[in-house]
């Protein structure tokens, strides 16, 4: 029997971070499926979904809890039950514009409106070449629930583009 397993990660980064944790999940028949991991202002911060069997949770707890010594903070969450999204089209979309204070809640305030669901995002800012300002840039995969078009989401992202100078790309 197979338990599923959320671990979050956050901590000072350093080289072999990820290679000691491998090496953990690895010590007991643990199954690396789906992680997202990232170096933020000198900070490690990672989700991970592992599966590993029953018999064995318990040993691998621990042993991340060990790994705590080296001022690593490591959650762990059982979720037997993998939830499936509940959207019928997934979305992909690129946004830019002037970066200002607010941004992301504007954004997911439209979202939210039309109970998309936001399944990634990513974000950063970056020096404007040419103005001389900076710049928002986010990248989204939306799950749209049944009745909520792409086209409906871009006219809600779009309805702000003109206050907020967001340039909006669907792939």
């Amino acid at each position: 029997m197979q338990a599923s397993l959320i671990i979050s990660i956050l901590g000072p980064d350093k080289s072999g971070l990820v290679k000691s944790l491998s090496e953990t999940l690895n010590r007991f028949q643990g199954n690396w499926t789906e992680s997202r991991m990232s170096h933020l202002a000198g900070m490690f911060a990672g989700l991970l979904l592992v599966s590993i069997p029953t018999d064995q949770v318990s040993e691998l707890t621990s042993a991340l809890e060990a790994l705590q010594s080296d001022g690593l903070q490591i959650h762990v969450e059982r979720s037997d039950e993998i939830q499936t999204s509940k959207a019928t089209t997934m979305l992909s979309l690129d946004l830019l514009g002037q970066d200002r204070p607010g941004i992301i809640q504007d954004i997911t305030e439209q979202l939210a409106h039309l109970n998309v669901n936001i399944e990634e995002l990513e974000s950063h800012i970056k020096e404007a070449s040419m103005s001389g300002g900076v710049l928002f840039y986010a990248q989204l995969k939306l799950g749209l629930p049944e009745g909520v078009s792409p086209d409906a989401v871009q006219d809600a992202l779009e309805s702000m583009s003109d206050q907020f100078m967001v340039d909006i790309n669907f792939s």
